[in-house]
């Protein structure tokens, strides 16, 4: 298979997003090897940081980085897309739970009120970075005691901003969204397909055998 792209992302959900374009593409892993430094791709929030600068950051530098370890790998120059996805609730920026406890914290924040979910995506090769940035709104029930031990039983929360993922158990919790679904679960597909555009890969292509 030849690769359009590298994906900058170890998320199973962007991988599935992508496939769902027909994009060819290969997962570029930040750190190939234990001597490698990822202080340039670091995700720690910058002081009077607000959640759109933050994750149109993150996601720039995670493209950059990339780019930087086709070079420091000798890998084939292709463009590298990158994405970051974060929640923002009264101006706070919400990421992945530490523990069981932390994203109980979080699901107690979000119960029963809206929250806003931001993703942006960049594009990078050697010459040029482009973004996009969606911005979803997500409406969430309130929750009881119960649901929030339950849902956090799953396993799910772990691995994701805000710790739910609205593909998944929580989708039970959420009683309407005003965005983009893609977007909130972490691949915006309509920014994606623009993005790849000016990058002159098509997601219009014949099926592969």
């Amino acid at each position: 298979m030849t690769a359009d792209l590298y994906l900058a992302s170890q998320s199973p959900r962007r991988r599935e997003l992508l496939q769902q374009l027909g994009i060819r593409f290969e997962q570029l892993r930040f750190r190939a090897t234990p001597e490698e430094d990822d202080s340039d791709v670091a995700e720690d929030v910058l002081p009077n940081e607000d959640a759109v600068t933050y994750v149109q950051r993150i996601a720039r530098i995670k493209a950059e980085g990339g780019v930087r370890r086709l070079s420091l790998r000798d890998l084939p120059r292709l463009p590298v897309l990158s994405a970051d996805t974060t929640l923002e609730v009264d101006g706070e920026i919400i990421g992945k739970p530490d523990d069981a406890a932390h994203a109980a914290a979080i699901l107690r924040q979000l119960s029963g009120r809206t929250h806003r979910v931001l993703t942006a995506i960049a594009m990078a090769d050697d010459s040029r970075l482009a973004t996009r940035l969606s911005v979803s709104t997500v409406a969430m029930r309130p929750l009881s005691e119960q649901d929030i031990a339950h849902y956090i039983a799953t396993g799910e929360p772990f691995d994701k901003a805000g710790a739910y993922g609205i593909q998944g158990h929580a989708a039970v919790f959420i009683s309407g969204i005003r965005g983009s679904y893609t977007g909130i679960m972490g691949l915006p597909l309509f920014e994606t397909a623009e993005l790849l555009a000016e990058f002159g890969i098509s997601v219009w292509r014949a099926p592969r055998n």
